[in-house]
């Protein structure tokens, strides 16, 4: 990867479409080995950029889902316990033999703790997405996906991996990236994330598309659909986002919806396929209630503006009639 031009079109490869400052902030994450940083609202494509770019360079994506109350143990590892277990009871006649001439439990507990890093291996060590990108033998693809929704705690566990790519596990030590993965964090920017965290990541808003942009996404995603349809999609959905809604259709909404009216074969989108397909685009009962009043409230003014003209043009025919009449 040289330039810019190569991450876009390694992008499209994927069908991803990226925008100038989206490859340029890759291409500068890749070449000076950061992780970045892509905020923005809900479905405007940041984890896509995440598969694409894993796909576009034929590398493994590993990805970390964040939640409320993730810790450590779901991100880094565990301790397969079970499989000690299993191990101590098979090596039971063993350990019986090792310990059987101990006089004490002192002498037997000594005895036991010098072959305690046989079970504390990693051969039994379950490893979590954090511990794989580190270990893996080829460079990897780390997706950390909407961070925003973990606790703070965990955000500074992270600063030790963002920082130095680099791990502890207290029974084996510390454990270094064989190769530094690429790693995309995620946020739809529900909470402030540290400035810690920050500083030690390249950013990027991702923003929802223009309508160009926009249409050019429904085409290359929906190649069934209709160059009038995909415009008159892509149309309705930007006008949906200007209105003071609970959650605004998202780019991958647009993307159902234009599938769902191909499903339906339909050829254009009148008032009545808008109310039965509108709950694809829109997943709250106040929004679905405020757009289609919306629409009833576009619907009269329409008819308001036709019936004038049309008494006028009424009115002007009989008023020629009537001049005919003292011709």
């Amino acid at each position: 990867m040289n330039d810019i031009t190569e991450v876009r079109d390694g992008l499209a490869t994927q069908q991803y479409i990226a925008s100038d400052d989206i490859s340029t902030a890759l291409f500068l994450a890749e070449r000076l080995g950061k992780p970045l940083l892509a905020e923005g609202p809900a479905g405007v494509g940041k984890t896509e950029l995440a598969k694409a770019w894993a796909g576009s360079q034929g590398r493994e994506l590993i990805r970390l889902q964040c939640y409320e109350g993730l810790d450590e143990t779901k991100a880094l590892y565990e301790w397969e316990y079970a499989k000690q277990l299993l191990y101590t009871q098979l090596l039971r006649d063993k350990l019986g033999d090792m310990l059987g001439d101990a006089k004490t439990l002192r002498e037997a507990a000594d005895r036991l703790a010098g072959e305690e890093e046989v079970f504390f291996s990693e051969r039994f060590l379950l490893p979590r997405p954090l511990l794989k990108a580190i270990t893996s033998d080829k460079p990897v693809v780390l997706l950390i996906d909407e961070i925003d929704r973990a606790d703070a705690e965990f955000e500074a566990f992270l600063l030790e991996v963002l920082s130095d790519f680099q791990v502890s596990v207290p029974e084996l030590g510390t454990i270094k990236a064989k190769h530094t993965p690429t790693v995309l964090l995620t946020s739809n920017n529900t909470r402030e994330l540290s400035e810690a965290l920050k500083r030690r990541c390249l950013y990027i808003y991702v923003d929802y598309p223009s309508l160009e942009g926009e249409l050019r996404i429904v085409q290359l995603k929906v190649p069934g659909i209709a160059p009038k349809m995909a415009r008159q999609v892509v149309e309705l959905v930007q006008r949906l986002r200007k209105m003071d809604l609970k959650k605004h259709p998202s780019v991958s909404e647009t993307l159902d919806w234009a599938r769902a009216l191909v499903a339906l074969n339909a050829k254009s989108i009148d008032p009545e396929t808008f109310r039965n397909t509108l709950s694809v685009l829109l997943k709250y009962e106040s929004d679905l209630q405020r757009a289609q009043y919306a629409l009833n409230q576009h619907e009269r003014e329409e008819r308001g503006n036709y019936e004038p003209q049309r008494d006028r043009n009424r009115s002007r025919n009989r008023n020629r009639y009537n001049e005919s009449d003292f011709e």
